[in-house]
């Protein structure tokens, strides 16, 4: 009996293990049929998927930068900032244009007093100078002056006289070439920051204008014109504050290198009187 029903438990094992297989038998085929015609429609027909579109994004131009304003501005604030803009290369250009000639006159003034008051007569020392020297050109001036002291006028005029006259013109002279261009620093200095307020007052009407335009004030209205204001602002106190720097540093220069000429021009004065002396005994 006992053998008998462990022989019946075995036989519904085997047929139900049988019966599972035939299932996933039957069910994969369909499945892996239905995943092939998945691309197919109800004719039969292939359906081929839409394409992926890839997503790219948007660049807003900035409405604050200086392609906007000169897009986007009318001819006055081109002009405003054009005006700007040649204001700041000149006074750069003067910068470093006087400020070379200030460092080439300090060089000068030191080769004078190693060679002009070693040589033997004020005319050998005239001659040690470099052409187009400014003590070379005051030397000339003062020598050139005791061989014309002559005719009634000028012979009522005294000799130190006569020639600290002409010694003293020629260090003007050379004073007058120093400051050349510092007038033009000062005026930028003085009216760029007014000239970039005009530029910022003409963006705030433009930005009014676009705004009572809309009837709403609204960023994109506004931001245009606003940005030319503050751009017009910040544009000319660039160009204001090195004018100004520059202009304070050349002029304290100026004044180093005229003491340097002044002393040349005393002792100059007094080499040609003393030389003066010796021809008249």
């Amino acid at each position: 009996m006992l053998f008998r029903k462990r022989w019946i438990a075995a036989l519904a094992a085997v047929m139900i293990g049988t019966t599972g297989t035939l299932a996933v038998s039957t069910i994969l085929p369909a499945a892996l049929a239905q995943t092939t015609d998945a691309g197919k429609d109800a004719t039969g027909v292939t359906v081929v998927p839409p394409p992926v579109v890839e997503t790219t994004k948007e660049v807003v131009e900035n409405p604050y930068s200086l392609g906007a304003l000169w897009k986007t501005g009318d001819f006055v604030s081109r002009g405003t900032l054009i005006i700007l803009v040649i204001m700041s290369l000149g006074s750069w250009y003067i910068m470093f244009t006087k400020f070379y000639e200030q460092f080439r006159l300090m060089g000068q003034a030191g080769a004078a007093r190693k060679t002009f008051w070693s040589a033997g007569s004020v005319t050998a020392g005239i001659q040690s100078l470099k052409d187009g020297s400014p003590f070379r050109y005051i030397a000339e001036t003062g020598l050139g002056a005791t061989g014309k002291h002559e005719g009634q006028l000028l012979e009522r005029i005294d000799l130190n006289t006569w020639i600290s006259m002409s010694v003293q013109r020629a260090i003007e002279n050379v004073q007058s070439r120093l400051q050349d261009g510092l007038a033009f620093l000062a005026t930028v200095g003085s009216t760029a920051p007014f000239v970039g307020l005009f530029g910022t007052v003409w963006g705030i009407y433009h930005a009014l204008t676009a705004i009572g335009i809309a009837g709403q004030a609204s960023i994109d209205k506004v931001a245009g014109p606003v940005g030319e204001a503050l751009i017009m602002t910040a544009f000319g106190l660039a160009v204001a504050v090195p004018a100004v720097l520059g202009y304070n540093f050349l002029v304290r220069r100026n004044k180093v290198a005229m003491e340097s000429v002044r002393s040349f021009g005393a002792d100059l004065h007094l080499a040609l009187l003393g030389q003066s002396g010796k021809a008249a005994g």
